[in-house]
C-alpha cells in the first residue's frame, strides 16, 4: 500500500515536475528577452546620443559655414550696392548733363527757326522785287526792241532772214573763190608735188607687212575619210553645206572636194569642219557632223566679233554698232586678188589717219571711214549691189554720220564726193591695194575671165564693140545705133547683166554699160 502511495506520489512529484519544466524554460527565456530588449534600449540610446552629438557638431558647423557666407554675402551685396549707386549717381549727373545740353540745343533751335522765318521774309521781298525787275525788264526790252526797229525800218525776222543770205551768198562766193584757185592750181607743180609728199609720208610711216592670202576652194581629202564623213551617198557633206550655207562637190576620184558659193566665211566653216573631221571621224554619224558643224559656226561667229573689236581697238576709235564689228571681223575671211580685207581696211584706215593729220582734219573720222569701206564686202553674197553702196546703205541705218557714209558710197565712185573725207578714204584704199605685194592674180585666171567676159557679150545681136574695164569690174559695150534703139538700149543693158550672171562666176559685182551713139554726117557743097 504504502509503495502504492509512494509510487503514486513519485508520479505526481513527477507530474509536476514535467508540467514545471516549460514553465521554468519560459520563465528563462522572458528573462533573456528582458535582458535583450535591455540592451537593445541600451544601445538605441547610445546610438540616439551619438546622433544628436553629430548632429549639434554638424548644426554648430553649419551654423558658422552659415555666419561666415553671409558675412562675405553682404560684403558682397554690400559693394554691388556702392557701385549701382555710384553707377546711379553718374547716371544723374548725365542725364543732368544732357537736360542741360537739350535746353540749350532748343534755345538754339528756336533762334535759328526765329532766323529762319526772318530769311524767308527776306528772300520773298528779294522774289518780289526781283520779278518787279524781270517785268520792268521786260518792258524795257519790248519797248527798245520796238523802238530799235522803227529806227532800221525792219523787223528782227527781216534783219535775221537778210544777215543769213548775206552770209549765205558770202560762203559760197568764197567756197567759189577757193574752188575757182584750187581748178586753177590743180596742175600746178606745186600741188602735185605736196599731194605726192603726202603719200610718201604716209606709205613710209606706216609699217604692216602682210603675205598674201589665198582663200582654196579644192581641198585634198583622203579617200577613206570621204567614206566616214559622207555616209550614205554624200549625207555628211550635204550636211556641212546645208549649215555653213556652201555646195561640197566631191571629185570623181574622190581625192578633194570643191566649195562652191560666193560666202567666203561660210567656205571657212567648211574647211574648218573637214579640218576637223579629218582628226576625229565622225564615221558616218549625221547628228555628231550636224553638232559639229553648228558649233564650229558658233565658234566662228565670236572669233568675228572679237576681230571687229580689235580693229576698232587698234585704230583707237570709238565701237560702232554691233552688226557693224561684225562685219569689219567678217572681211578677215575675204580676199581681193589674194589681199585680206580685214588687214587691207586697218591699213587704210591708217593710211587715211595719217592723210588727215597732214591736212588738219579729224583723224578719228578719216580712221573710222576708211575701216568701214568695204563692210559691203561681207554681204555681197546675200545682197545685190555695188559693195560700197551696200556698205553706205548700211552704215545710215544702223546710225553712222553722214561724212562716214558718205566716204564709204563714194570710194569707188558709186556716190558724189561730198568731203575731203570721201577723198583721203579713196586715196587710202587705192594706197593699200596698189603696194608692192598687196595683191596678185595669175594672170592666165586673170585674161580668161576678161575674155569669157567679152565673149559672152560679143555674140547679142547689136553688139559692136565691148571693153572689159577695171580688172573685170566693168563692162561697156556700144552697139550700132541703126540696129538698137534707145529703149532697146536699156533693155539690153538688163539682159546682159542676168545673161552674165548665169554663164559666168565671178566675185563681187560687174557693172553693164551699153552705150549708143548717133553720129550725124553732112556733106558741105
Amino acid at each position: 500500500m504504502t509503495e502504492h502511495i509512494l509510487i503514486g506520489l513519485a508520479a505526481v512529484v513527477g507530474a509536476a515536475a514535467g508540467a514545471a519544466i516549460p514553465f521554468l524554460r519560459a520563465r528563462q527565456a522572458q528573462a533573456q528577452a528582458d535582458a535583450d530588449l535591455q540592451d537593445a534600449k541600451r544601445r538605441a540610446n547610445e546610438r540616439v546620443q551619438k546622433a544628436r552629438s553629430e548632429a549639434a557638431a554638424l548644426l554648430k558647423e553649419a551654423q558658422a559655414q552659415a555666419q561666415t557666407e553671409g558675412a562675405e554675402r553682404r560684403h558682397t551685396l554690400q559693394a554691388e550696392l556702392t557701385q549701382r549707386r555710384s553707377l546711379m549717381q553718374a547716371s544723374s549727373e548725365q542725364l543732368q548733363s544732357w537736360e542741360a545740353a537739350l535746353q540749350k540745343t532748343d534755345s538754339q533751335l528756336q533762334s535759328r527757326a526765329e532766323t529762319l522765318v526772318l530769311r524767308e521774309q527776306a528772300l520773298s521781298a528779294i522774289a518780289d522785287r526781283q520779278r518787279n525787275a524781270q517785268a520792268d525788264q521786260k518792258k524795257a526790252e519790248a519797248e527798245a526792241r520796238e523802238r530799235i526797229q522803227q529806227i532800221a525800218g525792219e523787223t528782227f525776222k527781216e534783219a535775221r532772214q537778210r544777215l543769213i543770205t548775206e552770209w549765205t551768198e558770202q560762203a559760197r562766193a568764197e567756197g567759189s573763190e577757193a574752188l575757182r584757185q584750187l581748178e586753177q592750181n590743180q596742175n600746178s607743180p606745186e600741188f602735185a608735188r605736196e599731194g605726192r609728199r603726202m603719200l610718201d609720208v604716209a606709205s613710209q610711216r606706216y609699217h604692216g607687212h602682210y603675205l598674201t592670202e589665198r582663200l582654196l576652194s579644192n581641198l585634198p581629202i583622203e579617200p577613206a575619210l570621204v567614206e566616214q564623213i559622207a555616209g550614205a551617198g554624200t549625207a555628211g557633206l550635204d550636211i556641212i553645206g546645208e549649215v555653213a550655207n556652201v555646195k561640197l562637190a566631191l571629185s570623181d576620184d574622190h581625192t578633194s572636194i570643191r566649195l562652191e558659193g560666193q560666202d567666203s566665211f561660210g567656205r571657212e566653216i567648211a574647211r574648218r569642219a573637214l579640218s576637223r573631221f579629218g582628226k576625229n571621224p565622225p564615221r558616218g554619224d549625221v547628228d555628231l557632223i550636224r553638232r559639229t558643224v553648228q558649233g564650229i559656226a558658233e565658234e566662228l561667229d565670236r572669233e568675228t566679233v572679237e576681230l571687229g573689236r580689235r580693229a576698232f581697238r587698234e585704230l583707237e576709235i570709238p565701237r560702232a554698232h554691233p552688226d557693224i564689228v561684225k562685219l569689219v571681223g567678217r572681211l578677215n575671211f575675204r580676199t581681193s586678188y589674194s589681199q585680206n580685207q580685214w588687214k587691207h581696211a586697218v591699213e587704210a584706215a591708217f593710211l587715211c589717219g595719217m592723210l588727215a593729220s597732214e591736212l588738219r582734219l579729224d583723224v578719228k573720222i578719216a580712221r573710222r571711214a576708211a575701216l568701214m569701206h568695204d563692210i559691203g564686202k561681207s554681204l555681197t553674197h546675200a545682197i545685190d549691189g555695188s559693195h560700197a553702196v551696200i556698205g553706205a546703205d548700211l552704215a545710215r541705218r544702223l546710225g553712222e554720220s553722214e561724212l562716214v557714209a558718205n566716204a564709204i558710197g563714194a570710194h569707188h565712185l558709186d556716190e558724189p564726193f561730198n568731203s575731203a573725207y570721201a577723198l583721203l578714204v579713196a586715196a587710202g584704199d587705192a594706197m593699200s591695194g596698189a603696194r608692192p605685194g598687196a595683191r596678185h592674180e595669175q594672170e592666165g585666171s586673170f585674161v580668161q575671165r576678161v575674155d569669157d567676159l567679152e565673149r559672152l557679150v560679143y555674140g547679142v545681136k547689136g553688139v559692136d564693140r565691148v571693153y572689159a574695164l577695171q580688172a573685170g569690174r566693168e563692162v561697156r559695150i556700144h552697139v550700132k545705133e541703126n540696129e538698137v534703139d534707145d529703149l532697146r538700149a536699156a533693155q539690153l543693158s538688163s539682159e546682159l547683166a542676168a545673161h552674165i550672171s548665169e554663164n559666168l562666176t565671178f566675185p563681187g559685182q560687174i557693172k553693164v554699160t551699153v552705150i549708143r551713139e548717133v553720129t550725124a554726117v553732112a556733106v558741105a557743097n
